[in-house]
Order: structure tokens, then C-alpha cells, then sequence
């Protein structure tokens, strides 16, 4: 099922590309869509496909491209929707209906049957679309997305600022630090000895599959302990505080720099602000991302602004005589912006003296409900 909705990935690609280059048309999602029935007579092997899988094949197609011209009018690095080699196709989407789950724990998929799985935690709400996918190393997963009611966390007015970093993973405005775990620094001999085995092996061959899947187990793993910490410690961070103030940084563009491109992905930080951001919104938090500009050569105290380099890892204000750990700096100066973006005063407010307000708590989630994310 795979390889026919990677065929009709790479045909719905070839379509669209060619009927520009020769007429300078833009077809639509639509137009491919009547090209199905077409299509399943040329090969036949098709009708081993569910219908709206394969219409949601054509659907990506369409997404791809839609990106594509996003990119160019925003005058980004466009990249041009690629064709899919053999075994780059990896998901499957049941978008609408084919799909339902049976009470002896089996997924039943049309045009597949009824599957075994294993369930790690019941299924909430209505499920409205299921994804199988495929690993590299020839594990399937099933993605259930349900339409479930919100029910946000009881109001909180603790804050807090977060700043990150290499060294440290986290620093938090009320002094803790987070380590960093490393998890690629500390698989990275294992990983280096398996592609020492793999380039050894002849392509094709057995020996060199059986390389191939430990070098893939191994990316897997550090990709799974780094999950595993994520999701705990975006977790903790929205269950005991209302507001979060997090360093709205350019993780993208600070991987240019290649003095520090393998410590910034393996710290992972997008993916940190991601689940703080989608959890926060579940759990009707604040979340507030600061520009991160100075933050760390601003004084927490009085507000003056003195260069330092990344080697200086001590703040040392020369007006008021501030002498604080760089980090921890950051992180309140993070949360005094952030809290002042929110129309608050860190020094005047209950939520810096750990006290609650009837007022501060409507203030939360009304801004939360207008979906107030961003400053």
C-alpha cells in the first residue's frame, strides 16, 4: 500500500510539474482527484487502496506545493517539491472513515483487515482520522487524531521565565537549572562504530541491511530519550505554572553556526518550545514568547546594558554591582518582559509575590480564550 500511494505521489507530482512547464497551468487538488479513476485503470493495483487514503495522498501533493509558493512569496529558500524514491513514502492517512477500533484490541483498516496493536492508553473522545506509519527500523505506529473537550488545569498565578542554553539545558527565573542530558554526545561512539560497520558492507547485501537497521536503531533511541524528556519537563513546567515566558529564539538561524549546530540540535529547542506551546494552550496557560535581544547583557536590577562575550558566563553589572550567574539573569529579565507584555509588574504584582487575585486569574483566561500566544 506504500509503494501505490508513493506511485501516485510521484504521478500527481509529475502532472502538476508538467502541465506548467508546458501550459503554465496550476492544477488543483480537485483536478488530480478526477485523475484517480483513470489512473486504477492503467494499474489495477491500485484498488488494493483504500479510495480516501489515496485522495489524501494527492491532498499532500497539494499541501507541498502550496508550501512551496508560500516560501517563494516570502522570499525564503523555496525547495521544490521532490519525487519519492522507494521506500521514502512512509504514512498512510485514513482521513474520513475505513478505519475503527474493536473491543479484543484490534484496528480494522478497509482493504486491510483487522490488526493487532497494542494499546498503551485508552482511546478519548471521537477518533477522527487514523495515521499508520512506518519506521526505519520496521516498527508501525498508529496516530489517532480524536476530537476530545478541553479541560483546562484550575488557575494558577505562579510565573515563570525560561531561559536555555548548552551547558545548561534550562534556567529558570526562580534559580533551578536543568542539566543537559546530551543524548547524541552520549551515543555517539555507539553511533560512529555502527556507520564504521555499514561503510564497510557491499549496498545491497544482507550484511549491509542488518548494519543499516543498528545504525537506524540508534538514531531511534537518542530520538526516543529525548522525547521522553521533553514531554516530562514541558509537563511539569505547565502544571505548576500560569504563565510561562519563554525566549522567542531563531533556532534556525542559530544553526548556521557551525562552531555549535551539533549542540543546538541536540539540545533541541524548537521541539522543547513546541510541546510547552500546544500543552499550555490544552491546559488554557499563558504562554508568552519574549524577543530574545539582550537579554542576557541586560541588568535584572537596574536595566543597564554592558557587552559580554559567551565565554563570560558571570553577569557583573558595573552601575549597581549585580553579580548573578548569566543564565538565571536571563531567565528574569524573560520574565519581567514577558509579564510586562501581559500588562503586569513583576514588583507590584501578586504573581510576584505568590499570591493570587480573583482579577489576575480573569485576566489569564481571557487572554488565553482570544488565543493570546505570541508578542
Amino acid at each position: 500500500m506504500l509503494e501505490e500511494c508513493r506511485w501516485v505521489y510521484n504521478q500527481a507530482l509529475a502532472v502538476r510539474r508538467n502541465a506548467w512547464k508546458e501550459q503554465g497551468k496550476s492544477l488543483s487538488y480537485y483536478y488530480t482527484c478526477k485523475l484517480l479513476p483513470q489512473w486504477k485503470k492503467e494499474r489495477p493495483s491500485l484498488n488494493i487502496v483504500y479510495s480516501q487514503v489515496l485522495q489524501d495522498v494527492l491532498r499532500r501533493v497539494d499541501e507541498a506545493f502550496k508550501g512551496f509558493f508560500r516560501r517563494v512569496k516570502n522570499s525564503e529558500k523555496p525547495g521544490y517539491p521532490r519525487f519519492k524514491g522507494k521506500g521514502r513514502y512512509r504514512s498512510i492517512t485514513y482521513p474520513q472513515f475505513g478505519f475503527g477500533i474493536t473491543d479484543e484490541r484490534k484496528l480494522h483498516l478497509a482493504k486491510v483487515g483487522d490488526v493487532k496493536i497494542k494499546l498503551h492508553r485508552p482511546v478519548e473522545g471521537k477518533i477522527k482520522q487514523v495515521t499508520i506509519r512506518r519506521y526505519p527500523t520496521e516498527k508501525w505506529f498508529a496516530c489517532f487524531a480524536c476530537e476530545v473537550s478541553l479541560e483546562p488545569l484550575p488557575p494558577s498565578q505562579k510565573a515563570i521565565g525560561i531561559d536555555v542554553g548548552i551547558s545548561c539545558f534550562a534556567t529558570l527565573s526562580n534559580g533551578e537549572r536543568i542539566p543537559n542530558p546530551n543524548f547524541f554526545q552520549k551515543e555517539e561512539k555507539a553511533l560512529a562504530k555502527a556507520q564504521r560497520r555499514l561503510s564497510k558492507c557491499e549496498k545491497g547485501t544482507s550484511e549491509f541491511r542488518k548494519a543499516k537497521r543498528v545504525v537506524q536503531r540508534v538514531h531511534e533511541r537518542i530520538r526516543n530519550k529525548r522525547d521522553d524528556f521533553l514531554h516530562k519537563l514541558s509537563l511539569r513546567l505547565v502544571q505548576n505554572f500560569g504563565i510561562i515566558c519563554l525566549e522567542g529564539l531563531n533556532v534556525k538561524g542559530m544553526l548556521k553556526n557551525h562552531h555549535l549546530a551539533k549542540a543546538i540540535s541536540d539540545a533541541s529547542w524548537h521541539r522543547f518550545f513546541h510541546f510547552v506551546l500546544y500543552k499550555a494552550e490544552r491546559a488554557g496557560r499563558v504562554c508568552v514568547l519574549v524577543p530574545p535581544r539582550n537579554t542576557s547583557k541586560t541588568c535584572s536590577r537596574c536595566g543597564t546594558v554592558q557587552e559580554m562575550t559567551l565565554s563570560e558566563r558571570v553577569f557583573n553589572c558595573f552601575c549597581c554591582g549585580l553579580f548573578l550567574d548569566r543564565d538565571l539573569n536571563a531567565a528574569v529579565n524573560i520574565l519581567r518582559v514577558g509579564l510586562h507584555s501581559l500588562g503586569k509588574s513583576p514588583r507590584n504584582s501578586p504573581l510576584y509575590r505568590g499570591e493570587q487575585s480573583p482579577r489576575d486569574s480573569v485576566l489569564i483566561i481571557g487572554l488565553w480564550s482570544r488565543g493570546f500566544s505570541r508578542i
